[in-house]
């Protein structure tokens, strides 16, 4: 069984490189897998190994770092290591958005806790705004809310300014990073009524139970799991082989689909030589299956 941790900081960093190298050395030592992205205003990541050196590495990273704790941090298991490497990337923003991060002072209630969060959404005045990208929302959302159909965060502050400053504002995303760093350029623009909730969606599906919530679908991740369902078990979806985005149960049904070539998505996109091409390599999946291998551009598991 591997633990995926996954976490968040907004904190100066300096020396960037030499803890790109310090970081990138940690994960191979420890056997981990996943993606740490550092910058001058801080780190996200999100790792997956056995427990015992995921804990380790955390204690590595906040003392490398001089991180007391996380802005944020989810744990969930797998049995499948679901990610395929180690990587750590630097970047100008950890949340591309060309908003500089400082300091910012949490307001004791702009964080809602998961046991609050419905409470708040079932007002009628609040407007409740999925950070996320649009295949993300279409995988699953919460009941009634809004998604800006945006599929750069670095254009979302375009829709932002369309928003009524005095209007309550219940913002959402898969573990609150993307919120964090919105709520910051809100603020900025002098917004008063903003709330998130804290942990993301992930934190919501762990620690609220199915029947008092009103989350509807499963909640997309970026990593092999492709989709998590309440107490954060793996969920029903899949990626196209062809055009890469999240696929349910009903689209493998589609006369359109296709396994590792296409889905009702992209089959009318996709040109002749690419689905030549995608089908050349699903039957390189296949044989090394039956032979017991993992095809190097296998991009998932079951």
């Amino acid at each position: 069984m591997f633990t995926i941790f996954g976490f968040y900081k907004f904190q100066k960093i300096n020396n960037l490189k030499k803890n790109q190298i310090k970081l990138n050395n940690l994960l191979s030592d420890k056997n981990i897998n996943g993606s740490i992205i550092i910058s001058k205003e801080g780190l996200n990541g999100s790792i997956s190994g056995i427990n015992k050196d995921i804990k380790t590495a955390i204690i590595q990273i906040k003392k490398s770092l001089n991180i007391k704790k996380f802005d944020s941090f989810n744990n969930s298991k797998s049995r499948f290591q679901p990610f395929h490497k180690p990587k750590v990337k630097i970047k100008k923003e950890v949340v591309p958005m060309d908003l500089k991060m400082t300091h910012r002072l949490k307001k004791k209630n702009s964080h809602i806790e998961p046991t609050e969060w419905n409470k708040l959404i079932k007002n009628k005045k609040t407007l409740l705004l999925d950070a996320r990208k649009p295949f993300e929302h279409k995988v699953g959302s919460f009941k009634k809310s809004v998604n800006p159909k945006i599929d750069k965060f670095r254009d979302f502050p375009r829709y932002l300014k369309g928003l009524k400053k005095e209007q309550p504002i219940a913002m959402f995303c898969t573990g609150g990073i993307r919120c964090e760093k919105a709520s910051v350029y809100l603020e900025k623009k002098g917004f008063r009524n903003i709330y998130q909730l804290k942990g993301g969606i992930l934190n919501y599906l762990k620690r609220v139970k199915q029947k008092n919530s009103l989350w509807k679908g499963e909640c997309f991740v970026f990593d092999n799991r492709v989709s998590l369902k309440h107490g954060l078990m793996q969920g029903t979806y899949s990626i196209c082989g062809g055009c890469r985005q999240p696929i349910s149960l009903k689209d493998k049904k589609s006369e359109k689909y296709e396994e590792g070539v296409t889905c009702p998505n992209c089959f009318n996109k996709l040109s002749k030589a690419q689905k030549s091409r995608f089908r050349m390599r699903q039957s390189q999946i296949y044989k090394a299956k039956l032979s017991g291998k993992k095809y190097n551009f296998q991009k998932e598991f079951n």
